[in-house]
Formats: structure tokens, C-alpha cells, sequence
């Protein structure tokens, strides 16, 4: 019998974490140039890749930079579009000024984007540690979605996100999927 009345452990780190980063995007300004800079090396040839970025909801990492390189590199670039309540993940097709709308918790997805099938994924986070767990905002769509990617393969999960997001250890769950790399403004963290 669980106590449904016990506090969830998530839930203060989830808020401490919207705090670090909300004090990191304040200087976005100089982050986003690294992060990037360190993103595009940990992905390397574009060409022929399909990679999964995302449209940047509040104080999110902006990927969008690193995304339109990709793009003129050879890439073919799709962003998450949530299915429903309890699923993983679609993918659209999106390209440097494609049409957008509004999606389901206000994230933008493309208008007429073809659904792809991502081999990297550039994935936003709340907080991570260096066991390259994540801490979403809980609605377990990243952790449906690698779990059903990597069932038929074995696509690169990569955490994006400032350096202030950082904790010293995250709890976990059975049905959390960690992480293969986390880039930040100051470098890349593997496992």
C-alpha cells in the first residue's frame, strides 16, 4: 500500500531546478553561443542524420541555433509533438521558417511537418545529475518515447541545458530514461 498524503521527492527538486535555470537564462545572452558550440561537436556529421530538437517553452536552453545549422548541413530536423495523455511522442518535420502553430502545453510545432523517426534526440530538462538522469516537467514523454525508440534501436538521447540545472543526485524511477550525454554552455558530461 503506497501513502498517497508522502510529499513527492520531484517536486521540490522540480522547483529549486525552475529557479536555477530562470537564473541562467537571465544570461542566455552568452550561454546559448557555447551551448551550441558544444552541441553541434557532440552530434557532428548532419548529413543523412534525422535529429530531433524542440521549440523552446519559458526559460528552456534555445536550440533553435544549433537546429538551423544542422538543417543547412544536410539534416533533416523534427521536433516532438505530444499525441496524447499517457504516449509517446510524434515527431514533424520542421525547417527554418516553417509555418507554426501552437501544440499542446503551448510548444510549436509545424503546420504541415512530415512525421520522421529521430536517430538523435536533443532533449530539454528541469534538472539532470552526472548518472545522466533527467528530471522533466513529469509528464513521462521523453521517457515513453526513448523507451519506445530504443526498443527498435538505439537513438542518442542528448540533454541540453545550462550548467545551473545540475544537482547532486536525482531520484529515480524505474521508467526513467537516462540520458546517453548532457551539453551545457560549459562543455559536455558523459556518464
Amino acid at each position: 500500500m503506497t501513502d498517497d498524503t508522502a510529499p513527492d521527492p520531484k517536486a521540490a527538486l522540480r522547483k529549486a531546478a525552475f529557479a536555477a535555470r530562470k537564473a541562467a537564462f537571465a544570461e542566455a545572452a552568452t550561454a546559448v553561443p557555447e551551448a551550441t558550440r558544444h552541441l553541434l561537436a557532440e552530434i557532428g556529421s548532419a548529413e543523412g542524420r534525422i535529429v530531433s530538437g524542440y521549440m523552446p517553452i519559458r526559460t528552456e536552453l534555445d536550440p533553435v541555433p544549433a537546429m538551423a545549422a544542422l538543417h543547412a548541413q544536410g539534416a533533416r530536423i523534427c521536433v516532438p509533438v505530444i499525441a496524447g495523455r499517457g504516449l509517446p511522442l510524434d515527431f514533424a518535420e520542421w525547417r527554418p521558417g516553417a509555418a507554426m502553430v501552437e501544440g499542446p502545453f503551448g510548444a510549436l510545432i509545424p503546420e504541415d511537418g512530415a512525421p520522421l523517426e529521430p536517430d538523435t534526440l536533443i532533449v530539454p530538462l528541469v534538472a539532470f545529475d552526472r548518472g545522466m538522469a533527467r528530471l522533466g516537467y513529469g509528464g513521462g514523454f521523453y521517457d515513453r518515447t526513448l523507451a519506445r525508440l530504443r526498443a527498435t534501436g538505439r537513438p542518442r538521447a542528448i540533454g541540453f541545458a545550462f550548467a545551473a540545472q545540475e544537482v547532486p543526485r536525482l531520484p529515480s524511477d524505474p521508467t526513467d530514461a537516462p540520458l546517453d550525454v548532457i551539453v551545457t554552455e560549459r562543455g559536455i558530461l558523459r556518464p
